[in-house]
């Protein structure tokens, strides 16, 4: 299985680089994990967009979502062989309006996943997780037919069950939006506890995404490597390819 980078911040994009998303391979299996802004143009860097197998939504905030539709855009109006007659893409239905908009004729069909429920794409098996965020949100567990797993936390407060959830993952992908320290409501976790679902988690390595813009990323990196010093951790860069095998 194969991660690539597309975006990391988190709420709006910068001048060089956008908000978040990850392109997972799979043997021949092309998945785009959210779809945030800037990231289609970062995937038609690297993959022509038509041969996406499926698109998989953790949640519709804007910057997980805003380059939804310009590739509904681009299924609809670029000519050229497809790897799927119209592209799946994958969120669930307890936001209905939102839901709804996936759907573009002959272009996009939005598919509800059931978050009980094992979702089935290609090679890959999903498992979800409600996570702690303003709107229905879901932490997702990816698994090859050789039993390699990635775990995404999308946005989402901390809570120990994300720790079970992550469960001796491969990679473990985190929402890391604050340094130590920060006060008041948070929907997002900090670095150490970040680390802290890792170490509870027994996960093999640890990337942290969903950054913020105006904090130094190598302090939030030292504060989490504080935590965990035994687990490989590293920063979300764009174009940052992870082979997990």
């Amino acid at each position: 299985m194969k991660l690539t980078v597309l975006g990391y911040y988190g709420g709006y994009p910068t001048a060089t680089a956008g908000t978040t998303g990850f392109l997972i391979e799979e043997q021949d299996y092309r998945l785009l994990l959210d779809c945030g802004s800037g990231v289609l143009s970062q995937l038609e860097q690297r993959l022509d967009p038509l041969q996406l197998n499926a698109v998989l939504l953790t949640h519709y905030h804007h910057d997980h979502i805003a380059d939804v539709g310009v590739l509904q855009y681009y299924w609809q109006l670029h000519q050229g062989p497809r790897r799927e007659a119209v592209l799946p893409i994958y969120g669930n239905t307890e936001d209905p309006l939102n839901f709804a908009s996936l759907t573009w004729a002959q272009a996009t069909s939005g598919q509800a996943y059931d978050p009980a429920e094992t979702l089935r794409l290609g090679p890959l098996s999903v498992t979800f997780l409600r996570t702690i965020h303003p709107v229905p949100t879901y932490a997702v567990r990816i698994e090859n037919e050789e039993n390699k797993v990635l775990v995404f936390t999308a946005d989402s407060a901390y809570f120990p069950e994300l720790g079970q959830f992550a469960h001796k993952a491969d990679l473990l992908i985190t929402d890391t939006n604050f340094v130590n320290g920060k006060t008041g409501r948070l929907w997002h976790m900090t670095a150490s506890q970040s680390a802290q679902v890792a170490l509870s988690g027994q996960v093999q390595r640890l990337l942290l995404s969903h950054l913020p813009q105006q904090i130094d990323h190598q302090r939030l990196l030292h504060e989490a490597q504080a935590v965990a010093p035994t687990i490989p951790i590293t920063l979300a860069q764009t174009g940052k390819i992870i082979e997990i095998n």
